[in-house]
């Protein structure tokens, strides 16, 4: 995977609350008390990974341009979201249940985009895609909540399973064995996330034209 160069995250800043990964929330702070429980740090990073991937669906048209719809609090909320927002949830919740978690943000390729998707996107490359890298132990583990498990089926592939010992990422083929998921440049690891950054990195790469159609998209909350 090409490097754009990572930008190394605080180990202190990955334990406290920040603008967008706002763990301190009293509604992140007690759904991470609801779900975690009194259960292990590895045992508790599952319960959080199977509640973001599957209780807040999927959904690529509520991108925004608005910092206040990337705060965790905020998505968990709305019960949706495409894969930063879903990322900067289950940091949040990491981090109030007392894991270290970052975010970490990728180029990939999705050979699998659905129609609407491609006529919205023009491009199958998704820019400054998101997972999470918590540490339940003693090392880093990297954490895609990314799509939920319904959609998961309905598209044919496996959903992501997170044990609270290894990497859980997108897989690279469909269950029928067709191409998925390639992992292209890696733009760096992050405390928080950087928003201007990531809408100015939509603007440079994707174009003002197709942010726009985008964001219009979003206002009407498509499905997708």
């Amino acid at each position: 995977m090409q490097s754009h160069g990572t930008i190394p995250a605080d180990p202190d800043a990955c334990r406290e609350p920040g603008i967008f990964i706002d763990s301190g929330h009293p509604a992140i702070t007690a759904a991470a008390r609801r779900l975690a429980g009194d259960a292990t740090p590895p045992a508790a990073a599952v319960r959080l990974f199977h509640f973001v991937r599957d209780a807040i669906r999927y959904n690529p048209y509520t991108f925004s341009e608005h910092p206040e719809d990337y705060r965790a609090s905020a998505i968990l909320g709305h019960e949706r979201g495409y894969c930063i927002q879903k990322a900067v949830l289950l940091a949040a919740l990491y981090r109030a249940a007392g894991i270290p978690a970052r975010l970490h943000l990728v180029d990939i390729i999705n050979h699998q985009v659905p129609g609407k998707l491609t006529a919205l996107m023009q491009t199958n490359r998704f820019i400054c895609h998101s997972y999470v890298e918590l540490m339940p132990g003693d090392r880093w583990l990297k954490a895609a909540p990314t799509f939920d498990r319904e959609m998961c089926e309905r598209i044919g592939v496996e959903p992501v399973a997170f044990d609270g010992r290894r990497d859980a990422l997108l897989p690279a083929a469909t269950l029928d064995g067709k191409p998925y998921i390639e992992y292209d440049a890696d733009r760096g690891v992050y405390d928080d996330l950087p928003f201007a950054q990531v809408m100015n990195i939509f603007r440079m790469e994707y174009g003002a034209r197709l942010v726009e159609r985008w964001r219009i998209a979003g206002e009407y909350h498509y499905e997708p």
